[in-house]
């Protein structure tokens, strides 16, 4: 299994807003979480062509993080500007 317990509690505490293993409902620990998983699967889907239904898992995460990114920008764009340059999302 690429993503463990302590993965997810190692991505809560680095990218979390209140930095803490037990920070899963933040925008930015979750942000975190979903960019990790679309990492994995384009990585997978770079060896894996044909494998549709992982293609459209990783479409529907993009589009759950692009959501959670719109929030962000209008609630509050500092948050996500530190988001953005802490995860290396924007190029």
């Amino acid at each position: 299994m690429y993503l463990t317990s302590e993965k997810k509690a190692e991505l809560f505490k680095n990218h979390g807003r209140l930095k803490s293993e037990t920070d899963t409902g933040s925008p930015e620990s979750q942000i975190s979480l979903f960019t990790f998983r679309i990492q994995h699967l384009t990585e997978h889907l770079k060896s894996n062509k044909k494998d549709h239904r992982s293609r459209l898992s990783l479409m529907k995460l993009v589009g759950k993080r692009r959501r959670l990114l719109n929030y962000l920008v209008k609630n509050d764009i500092e948050r996500y500007r530190a988001v953005i340059a802490e995860l290396g999302i924007r190029k």
